[in-house]
């Protein structure tokens, strides 16, 4: 009897229309002999009583430990997990709720944001074994030490593939509040298509570039172990998205049949141009500053008299800040957008640069900024423009 592992994002669990149809699809695989790990999320997003945010804003982060932040944050997936339990019980399903601890995740003790070391999945195979729908908080693990940690930012992604790794489940079900992943944003483009299959590698891309299905360490899980994923909805006549590995075949396949695979975009960056000649040296030292700094920079573009670059914008001030005391000539522009136009090997192919640039001047849009990759095209936009730049690419590519 095969093992599946289904994971629900923290809006299906959020209100009861929605998990009534989140008990739909654990007991539709239940019936069908299939034995199951269901991980889940914090209820919610923030606002609502039980989101991992709206926990955080009980208390003053100033004056909280990271250690004890992490205790708090993951108070949500336990509280998730227990009312999924319940209702299963209800509904004659025997289940057992376990913590990403008591499952076996092992971490190491950089709290927020901890990387698993191992897992241990003895109890969870055994709770298996005796007929369990096995329910997993997802996010969270601990240390050697027994201390409870927190995965980051779409840690339950990470925590369904590393479950279904170490147990060696057939497939991973990561269900969202889409049927897949979309050509788009479907809240800015409503007619985006669903992409019926997709390999590794342009999931990851899309992941690292803003697309918010599934987190990017979830899919590297997925590449080590190739391990196959669906992305879908609770709807029960949803497909989803199939990932999995291509061969060379397969993708030479993907690209004749779509020269951009998506287009995704992430908001709050900031456009820092630097005067600075072509000397390395100087160059050099103004990088390890800001790297020192923790402040992560992209979309880099080095000209003979100045460097351009973007950050995220929560880090202007601090970069204003070393820009200054080493009496650098420089403009910042914030609340910009940068959106990524991803597909195989596009980069050098005659014609889309041109039709990238002919979108975005037919809805008067100014590109402050571009680069490019083998995969992907980039473009930094005002973020008041990003919805039309969006609609207008897509529009010229579907």
């Amino acid at each position: 009897m095969s093992i599946i592992v289904q994971k629900f994002g923290g809006t299906l669990v959020a209100s009861e229309k929605s998990r009534r149809e989140v008990i739909n699809r654990i007991i539709e695989k239940a019936n069908n002999k299939h034995k199951l790990v269901v991980v889940v999320s914090a209820m919610g997003r923030n606002g609502d009583p039980y989101s991992t945010d709206s926990l955080i804003n009980l208390i003053d982060e100033e004056y909280c430990k990271k250690r004890e932040l992490d205790l708090l944050m993951s108070c949500g997936e336990i509280i998730s997990a227990t009312i999924i339990s319940s209702i299963l019980s209800a509904n004659g399903y025997n289940n057992i709720v376990l913590t990403g601890a008591q499952a076996g995740i092992l971490t190491d003790n950089n709290f927020g944001n901890a990387n698993v070391i191992s897992v241990i999945p003895q109890k969870l195979l055994d709770a298996i074994d005796k007929n369990n729908i096995v329910i997993v908080t997802g996010f969270q693990g601990a240390t050697k030490d027994g201390d409870i940690t927190t995965l980051g930012r779409g840690g339950s992604d990470t925590s369904a593939l590393i479950i279904g790794e170490a147990i060696r489940c057939e497939y991973v079900e990561i269900y969202t509040d889409v049927e897949g992943i979309m050509t788009a944003d479907p809240k800015i483009v409503p007619n985006a298509q669903l992409i019926d299959n997709m390999c590794y590698s342009e999931v990851y891309q899309l992941a690292e570039e803003g697309a918010k299905v599934i987190h990017p360490k979830a899919v590297e899980v997925a590449k080590r172990s190739n391990l196959k994923v669906i992305i879908k909805n609770t709807s029960i006549n949803c497909k989803g998205t199939i990932i999995g590995f291509c061969n060379k075949s397969d993708e030479e396949s993907s690209v004749k049949e779509r020269l951009i695979t998506a287009i995704t975009y992430k908001r709050n960056r900031a456009q820092i141009t630097v005067e600075l000649d072509n000397n390395e040296e100087y160059l050099q030292k103004l990088l390890n500053i800001i790297a020192e700094n923790n402040i992560s920079i992209d979309l880099i573009n080095i000209l003979p008299e100045k460097k351009v670059f973007t950050i995220d914008e929560k880090h202007s001030m601090p970069m204003e800040r070393i820009l200054k005391e080493g009496n650098y000539k420089y403009k910042v522009i914030n609340n910009c957008c940068k959106i990524s136009i991803i597909g195989h090997k596009i980069n050098g192919l005659p014609g889309v640069m041109a039709k990238i640039i002919n979108a975005l001047l037919s809805v008067n849009v100014s590109i402050l900024q571009s680069s490019d990759s083998n995969t992907t095209i980039w473009c930094l936009v005002k973020d008041e423009d990003t919805e039309k730049s969006i609609y207008a690419l897509h529009n010229e590519f579907y």
